[in-house]
């Protein structure tokens, strides 16, 4: 059997297991077995437990369960809450103002977090209740939570850098910083497109002569400055070239797991155990599936799928742009079906050496593959945020919710065009600090 018809019948069924709802680690590990037992005999079982182990074996995974403790740390405190109020007390003036307060408590938690669930969540439960209250609409109110709780995988640090950087050698510490500026650039799209909304419906969240005083404001400050503390913190660690991605990551967990026992006086054994039991389950969800994913590699890789299919694309010799635009629509229906996590070290081990044949930078495309992640995040039916914010909302229609999230979804793909036109957006920032990448 040629490997375009091997590849053919291992797509069709690893899509079938994927949308079956088979835990993704299990399958992709049954999968991979399955067929290096059919094409290469059980001899070939000689090498999974080796592929396995090898797959765990890096230094670099345990920012994993660090930033995973990061984001349990603070979603079981108060903390979402009062940096809520805080931005709200601030920009109460601007039109739409409570949901830009929002957008910006999403875009300071993502940075805490790495977490668009955890972000999403956390800031969903306090900021979906108040502005329904206060009259927005369920539309605006719920979708630009949907798309606030996004940033949490782009805004570092983040999880999904960190999978990517993995699977493709990539730099993390380059990768988060690339990062950066698209995460603001996204941030104040969505804020930009509130703003118009809001105005443009006439909405007033507040009356004229409604006012929060200078000492009000300020007293809200002390609030906020933990949270830049933590993250001045783990950025200066990182960028400042004291600290590895996993040492930064533990200087952010153990600041956070203090910030949240002193301030926000988490210190019984089952608060403190809460925290624990939500890393544990979160990273060793995401280290199996990492685990499972190389050995699904390792099969795509000896059937020869994996070069067949980059030499098929190869032969295509395509304009590099329609060759991008290809692969944005495939990891946006890839989005639509499969988790993040999945989809990045399935797919990005492929499409590595087609985007580096093709002239483009990996990292820049690490930011690309991230807005994609995004936009699946907010889009059935896996839509993962969309279920969180319906969970916290359950009075609000499902269908309204997925209308809501709508023109957050043209934001995110109107900034992967922005990145493609201007590369720099993502590009400058890491060669400035770390000079040209190889």
């Amino acid at each position: 059997m040629s490997p375009a018809a091997q590849g053919s019948i291992v797509l069709i069924i690893t899509l079938l297991m994927l949308v079956s709802g088979i835990p993704v680690a299990f399958g992709l590990g049954a999968i991979a077995l399955a067929f290096l037992v059919i094409y290469q005999g059980f001899d070939a079982l000689h090498v999974a437990a080796e592929t396995l182990w090898s797959g765990l074996d890096d230094f670099t995974l345990v920012a994993i369960p660090m930033f995973v403790m990061m984001g349990a740390a603070i979603g079981s405190s108060p903390a979402g809450k009062d940096l809520y109020e805080a931005l709200e007390r601030w920009l109460y003036r601007v039109p739409g103002g409570l949901v830009v307060s929002n957008l910006g408590a999403c875009a300071i938690f993502a940075a805490l977090t790495g977490s668009s669930p955890a972000c999403c969540a956390a800031i969903g439960k306090m900021g979906i209740p108040e502005m329904r209250k206060r009259g927005y609409p369920d539309d605006v109110a719920t979708g630009s939570i949907c798309a606030g709780g996004t940033l949490g995988i782009l805004i570092p640090p983040s999880l999904t850098f960190i999978l990517y950087g993995i699977a493709t050698e990539t730099s993390i510490g380059r990768l988060f910083i690339a990062g950066i500026m698209p995460g603001l650039l996204l941030t104040t799209m969505f804020m930009a497109w509130s703003i118009f909304k809001i105005w443009r419906s006439g909405f007033r969240a507040h009356a004229p002569d409604f006012r929060y005083s200078w000492k009000q404001k300020f007293e809200s400050i002390p609030k906020i400055a933990p949270f830049l503390f933590i993250i001045a913190g783990v950025m200066y660690a990182l960028y400042g070239g004291i600290a590895t991605p996993s040492e930064a990551a533990g200087v952010g967990a153990a600041l956070c797991l203090i910030l949240a026992i002193a301030i926000y006086r988490l210190w019984k054994p089952d608060q403190i155990w809460h925290i624990l039991r939500d890393t544990m389950r979160e990273s060793v969800m995401i280290l199996t599936i990492i685990a499972t994913a190389v050995l699904f590699g390792y099969m795509l890789t000896s059937l020869y799928l994996t070069q067949t299919l980059a030499q098929g694309i190869a032969d295509l010799h395509a304009n590099k742009w329609v060759l991008m635009l290809l692969i944005n629509l495939f990891l946006l229906v890839c989005g639509f079906f499969i988790p993040p996590a999945a989809i990045i070290l399935m797919t990005s081990p492929i499409l590595l050496p087609i985007i580096t044949a093709a002239g483009f930078d990996p990292v820049w495309f690490g930011v690309i593959l991230t807005i994609n992640m995004e936009i699946g995040l907010i889009h059935p039916p896996v839509g993962l945020n969309i279920y969180i914010v319906n969970a916290i909302a359950p009075d609000v229609p499902l269908a309204k919710v997925m209308w809501g999230t709508l023109p957050y979804v043209v934001c995110m793909m109107l900034a992967i065009v922005i990145l493609c036109i201007f590369p720099e957006i993502a590009t400058w920032l890491p060669n400035h600090l770390m000079g040209p990448g190889k």
